[in-house]
């Protein structure tokens, strides 16, 4: 597929402090990113998490099929639904993933926005679920953005990548059980620095 390819030509760069979440297996884990961020996500996937399969929650509008065929292409398991329309079902069958020990992929502030809104319902289900969350920082040195609700960011062939990611245990969701929402979009405006 061209975007595998495209993705693959990337040159990534983590540290083993970024890999830490996506090294727990022990735990279900709910991989959590900033919607314009979407495009590198089946590579990081298969990357950092391959030995099991991450579920998305993808979109049940029209515009969300192509994201659901790319998804299941690249190795991806896919949940269609949204805050929106489904979003109990979807929420339910999330739930459901997580608590069968797999994990997932979600976007909290998909998928209308507006941008760097992070939705409740993103905390509900890892909480619910039982989940640790990984919230995932991408940045590129070389990227072009699209005129889109979420300023969509794609990164140009051959570009470095800096994949950063931050931990969250059930336990820090007690923690912060006050202040989770501002929180949470706090650590995830840290790992993704906007130019």
């Amino acid at each position: 597929m061209f975007i595998q390819a495209w993705n693959r030509s990337l040159r990534w760069e983590t540290t083993p402090e970024d890999l830490v979440g996506f090294n727990r297996y022990d735990i279900p884990v709910a991989f959590t990113l900033w919607h314009n961020r979407l495009f590198v996500i089946a590579e990081v996937a298969r990357r950092y998490r391959s030995k099991r399969k991450v579920h998305a929650l993808v979109s049940a509008s029209r515009d969300g099929a192509w994201l659901d065929a790319f998804f299941t292409a690249s190795g991806l398991a896919c949940v269609r639904g949204s805050s929106s329309k489904l979003g109990r079902e979807a929420a339910a069958a999330l739930i459901d993933v997580l608590r069968q020990g797999g994990d997932i992929g979600i976007t909290p502030d998909g998928p209308r926005g507006p941008c760097y809104d992070l939705k409740a319902g993103a905390v509900i289900v890892a909480r619910r679920g039982r989940a640790a969350m990984v919230l995932v920082g991408i940045e590129y040195d070389s990227f072009w953005t699209l005129k889109s609700w979420d300023r969509f960011i794609v990164p140009k062939p051959f570009s470095r990548v800096r994949m950063r990611s931050r931990l969250v245990l059930p336990e820090d969701f007690e923690a912060h059980r006050d202040d989770a929402i501002p929180w949470l979009k706090a650590q995830l405006h840290a790992i993704n620095p906007d130019r």
